[in-house]
């Protein structure tokens, strides 16, 4: 299967980084701190900003000392964060005026978990401080495909996640699902879909890129359109 697009929007933590075990790690700190039950936020947290999760869970008073406190955990937890299969080799295969991030983190987190993982720094970066309303809301990907100088329609959201798959269908942009941290099944609808990045290539044809995944073993794919 494949699309041509005029521009790849990526997500980061589990799309592009492997950062499920800190993540997981960080959450249950956090919550043991909080007294709350630590599966339940591990179960809404995903794809989500940290401060919308934390805004569900903490009273208004100490949400702001809440979020700055799960901060300096996840900053303090970059063990085990590594680049997942094939997201270095597509990188390295795009133009930089043709590639975006879109992530729910903070820029200060979410670059230093690109690094650990040697993946490179996007020119367009949109990170949690950026948006207003993070994701489900397409407001992320609509301001990275505006930063590359695309509509929406032109580009290819790339998610992981239920919430960051919603924001980019909401934002116009077609959908490659990664079934790194979730089911396809509970992503919603998709035009591509795949195991992760390795199985994705992108070739130049003319001032598109296009988008070809290879599939492996037999096809589960019934959430596409």
């Amino acid at each position: 299967m494949s699309v041509a697009v005029r521009a790849i929007l990526f997500d980061i933590d589990g799309t592009l980084v492997d950062s499920t075990p800190a993540v997981e790690r960080t959450w249950r700190i956090w919550s043991d701190r909080y007294g709350i039950d630590p599966d339940a936020v591990l179960a809404v947290c995903h794809g989500r900003r940290s401060e919308d999760t934390v805004g569900d869970l903490i009273p208004t008073e100490p949400r702001a000392q809440a979020v700055r406190d799960l901060d300096e955990i996840e900053l303090g937890d970059l063990d085990d964060v590594i680049a997942l299969p094939g997201a270095p080799d597509l990188l390295a295969s795009l133009p930089q005026e043709r590639w975006a991030a879109v992530t729910s983190g903070g820029r200060q987190l979410m670059t230093a978990r690109l690094r650990a993982a040697g993946l490179p720094i996007p020119t367009v970066f949109v990170t949690a401080g950026d948006v207003t309303v993070g994701k489900p809301d397409p407001e992320g990907y609509l301001l990275a495909a505006r930063a590359l100088g695309f509509t929406p329609s032109d580009c290819l959201v790339v998610e992981d996640a239920p919430a960051g798959a919603a924001a980019g269908r909401r934002a116009g942009a077609r959908v490659l699902g990664l079934e790194t941290s979730h089911r396809l099944s509970e992503l919603g609808h998709l035009d591509l879909a795949a195991a992760d990045l390795s199985a994705v290539s992108v070739s130049r044809n003319g001032d598109l890129l296009q988008v070809d995944v290879r599939h492996r073993g037999p096809a589960r794919f019934s959430t596409l359109r």
